[in-house]
């Protein structure tokens, strides 16, 4: 799978906007109508093109993010994501998943981290949708 870290993303974790640690994050799905843009698109009102299906609730589900260790040989630190799954769900066509820091308030207020590409379209009918970030995000010195 394919990712993109958008650029607002990178900064909203570097001035404290988003804590990896600590804040409730979301995946939401969507169509591959919805052009992911990392240089402009920074807040979850930009998303556009959700899924709708049997199984899904608009907005996503919550994701866990753990924070690894310092990698002081290749100067790094990663980011990875658990598994997220919505049980005997049936989705049709879903290309990418979105991550983002859930606020709880308007869509404009949820800053957006990351954008997972699943490489096609991904559906399922009355089964387990599951999305397995295989990449972390790594932020590198």
């Amino acid at each position: 799978m394919a990712s993109i870290v958008y650029n607002a993303g990178v900064r909203f974790v570097a001035t404290g906007a988003i804590d990896l640690d600590t804040d409730t994050f979301y995946m939401s799905l969507h169509t591959a109508t919805y052009a992911p843009d990392k240089d402009a698109h920074d807040y979850a009102n930009d998303l556009t093109d959700e899924v709708a299906g049997t199984g899904y609730t608009a907005g996503g589900k919550a994701i866990v993010a753990t924070v690894g260790a310092v990698d002081a040989a290749n100067d790094r630190v990663d980011v990875t994501f658990a598994p997220v799954t919505w049980p005997t769900a049936t989705i049709t066509n879903a290309r990418y998943g979105v991550i983002r820091k859930r606020r709880g308030g308007a869509l404009s207020a949820d800053e957006l981290l990351a954008c997972i590409d699943f490489g096609a379209n991904v559906s399922s009918t009355a089964a387990d949708f599951v999305v397995t970030p295989s990449s972390p995000l790594r932020f590198q010195n």
